[in-house]
């Protein structure tokens, strides 16, 4: 239940507190003294939108802060979901508007989202005002209204969880199909690409050793002429061979007569030996290099292999080409990846289903065994309302599609004349006829403890005499279980309440302010002696309203 109200600079409020009991409370006041500023305020720690012309001073921000008790067992997991601190006896929640427009929320004084304090409020406060009738035409409204009443909040909470990842995954399956898809379609251009490059096998540094290989190949004849010639001047009759060892046996006698004599014929034997070894050398290159057109074509189709598929690439190295060939494997390992998420996914989406449809199943039970009950409950309020003729019968309709509700749709259907044909409550219903409805509907769904206050703000429009009489004891009879705090024209239901509030609105030298008084007993008595009569309060007027006070 709410236990206080704090509202700053907002609308026509400077700054008003509001302390609230349990059991039955009314709020009375003239049309525009602010009742509706109240209940707008109180709209935004319920997460409804925030406005800046909201703002009374537009260069300070508005606050408003509701102080509530709530119930451990039926809150504590929504705190622990959320990583909040819990505390049953003063649960706060805090709206700012700044200036600038933003608005920020909070909930026991830690940063929420407004999705976050709407989903808390929802199981807290009900606000009920006279355009909420409307609701009662949805198709969702009237199934909402049905699961209350058969205590389904928690099977539903459990089976929304799984839809959502039943939702989830469906989406996620549909892309992989599709990326699938696109995947099958590039797969064979994949496998062909990478084939192409595995077969040709190619192994880093071979380009380079093919190339020297084919210069070799393709120059052969002109070695083995050169290197012939070559070999002939330096083992020839007259090479450099025997040039050597006559200028070594010429320059010998002289190497022990000085000391440069020696280095020069060391020098010369040097060479000497330097060019033995060269021609050896030559000689088994000679020997090596053959011209083998065979080869040389092998090499050629090699090359010419390894510089198509350079160009057809776009990379100038084989470590470039390994490189392309990985990617074209990953390619093809992921579209087998593909296929084995798209196995496993559909696997778990097939086992979620299995859930969510004995979950709907449930549902589709507990709904159909409520409905008779919930139809004599509605049928004795209605009668009670002043509609004794009035019927008011449920259809459940089971469909094979699965939505956030289960497989059913319910339709209220109403009449209320004696002999008149069931028809959609919303073709039929007139608009007082909705207000009561609507009435012996929140009666039935806050008898079940699913929220901890409700509101009415002028439900009672449109009514008057005995079924405002009516209409008062249903709320103080609900007041019995839960709070209820009622904003009401009519003196049958102010009389009724165990607390009296009076919005009031205020002149002052410059500007306009509302304000809220408690009344005392006394008070209350000349409020309720106005509200039957005018200003002038006669005598009349105040025993009428001393009676309905007792009664």
């Amino acid at each position: 239940m709410i236990k206080q109200l704090v509202i700053k600079n907002y609308t026509l409020i400077d700054k008003l507190e509001i302390q609230f009991f349990e059991g039955f409370s009314v709020m009375t006041g003239e049309t525009g003294a602010g009742k509706s500023i109240i209940i707008g305020a109180l709209s935004l720690i319920l997460g409804k939108r925030a406005d800046l012309q909201s703002l009374k001073n537009k260069s300070e921000k508005c606050v408003v802060e509701g102080f509530f008790v709530t119930e451990k067992s039926k809150l504590e997991s929504f705190f622990v979901e959320n990583d909040l601190d819990f505390d049953a006896e003063n649960t706060i929640l805090r709206r700012e508007i700044l200036p600038s427009g933003k608005s920020r929320a909070f909930i026991n004084d830690t940063p929420v989202s407004l999705v976050q304090l709407r989903e808390l409020a929802d199981k807290v406060v009900d606000i009920h005002s006279q355009n909420s009738t409307t609701l009662l035409q949805s198709a969702s409204f009237q199934l909402n209204v049905l699961d209350n009443f058969s205590g389904n909040t928690e099977i539903l909470g459990s089976y929304r969880k799984l839809f959502e990842e039943y939702t989830r995954l469906r989406v996620k399956l549909g892309k992989l199909v599709a990326a699938e898809k696109v995947s099958e379609i590039e797969q064979d251009f994949y496998k062909f690409q990478y084939d192409e490059l595995d077969k040709a096998a190619l192994k880093t540094g071979e380009q380079d050793e093919i190339e020297e290989e084919l210069k070799i190949l393709n120059n052969a004849g002109e070695i083995k002429t050169r290197l012939a010639a070559t070999l002939n001047l330096i083992e020839g009759e007259y090479g450099l061979s025997s040039v050597f060892k006559n200028i070594l046996a010429e320059i010998k006698p002289l190497k022990n007569i000085s000391r440069e004599l020696s280095q020069i014929y060391a020098r010369i034997e040097s060479n000497s030996l330097e060019f033995d070894d060269i021609a050896n050398d030559l000689i088994k290159i000679e020997d090596s290099v053959e011209v083998n057109p065979e080869r040389e074509n092998e090499l050629n189709e090699r090359i010419n292999l390894i510089y198509h598929l350079q160009q057809k690439h776009r990379v100038s190295e084989i470590d470039g080409l390994t490189k392309v060939k990985e990617e074209y494997l990953l390619k093809i390992e992921q579209h087998q990846s593909l296929e084995n998420e798209i196995a496993s996914t559909g696997s778990k989406l097939k086992n979620i289903k299995s859930e969510i449809e004995a979950l709907a199943n449930e549902l589709s039970v507990r709904r159909q065994n409520a409905i008779s009950e919930l139809e004599a409950r509605l049928k004795e309020k209605v009668f009670w309302l002043g509609m004794p003729d009035a019927e008011v019968k449920l259809n459940l309709h089971h469909s094979t599609e699965l939505n956030d509700s289960g497989a059913d749709k319910v339709t209220f259907l109403f009449n209320a004349n004696k002999g008149g044909e069931l028809q959609e409550m919303a073709k039929v219903a007139s608009g007082g006829e909705l207000s009561r409805l609507m009435l012996a509907v929140k009666s039935q769904i806050a008898a079940k403890n699913l929220i901890s206050s409700i509101i009415f703000d002028e439900i009672d429009s449109g009514i008057s005499g005995e079924i405002a009489g009516k209409m008062a004891s249903i709320m103080q009879t609900l007041a019995s279980e839960i709070q209820v705090i009622s904003i009401t024209h009519l003196p049958q239901i102010a009389a009724r309440g165990m607390h009296h509030y009076l919005v009031a609105k205020e002149s002052h030298e410059n500007s306009t302010s509302t304000s809220v008084k408690l009344l005392t007993e006394e008070e209350r008595v000349v409020e309720i002696a106005k509200m039957l009569s005018d200003s002038n309060v006669s005598n009349s007027a105040l025993q009428t309203a001393r009676v309905l006070m007792k009664n």
